[in-house]
């Protein structure tokens, strides 16, 4: 039975990290599932205190990966009308898949700025920092879930 455990928690682990590039697949709440599939051992893999700590860590990159972009529009000098144009793009991009995820907040925080007054050149630099928030996000739940996969195999070898 143990097999059928480290193969759902090791395919768990592969979608997260894949879902980490693919914006519509929630990559660290999928590798964390992984690691719960760990628990089902004869041998428990992992203390209560590791596995809230995870659970924290992964409702943080989750939740962050939707505010990001926003705090990078306005860290480039992004208004109010711009973090709203990202907002509004964020969720208008979700129903365009994997590209509208990417690109919405982009779009938004570039229109935005425009329906703001706001030249070219800074509704593009607010953009770009919506761009970048995405950018850093993605990293964070790679490095989220790339930790996983390592106590994943930690947990198995040693």
């Amino acid at each position: 039975m143990d097999w059928l455990w480290i193969s759902l928690s090791a395919l768990f682990l592969l979608v997260g990290f894949i879902g980490c590039l693919l914006p519509l697949i929630p990559g660290p709440p999928l590798s964390f599932v992984g690691l719960l599939f760990l628990q089902l051992l004869d041998e428990q893999a992992f203390t209560t205190k590791f596995l809230l700590i995870w659970a924290a860590i992964t409702v943080i990159v989750t939740a962050a990966d939707y505010f990001i972009p926003i705090l990078g529009t306005k860290k480039l000098g992004g208004t109010r009308y711009g973090i709203w144009g990202c907002t509004i793009g964020l969720v208008v991009g979700f129903w365009f898949g994997p590209l509208g995820i990417i690109l919405g907040p982009f779009v938004g925080a570039f229109v935005g700025e425009l329906l703001g007054n706001a030249s070219s050149q800074h509704a593009l630099r607010a953009a770009l920092g919506s761009f970048m928030g995405f950018l850093f996000s993605t990293l964070l739940k790679l490095i989220a879930s790339v930790m996983m996969i390592w106590y994943f195999f930690k947990a198995l070898l040693f």
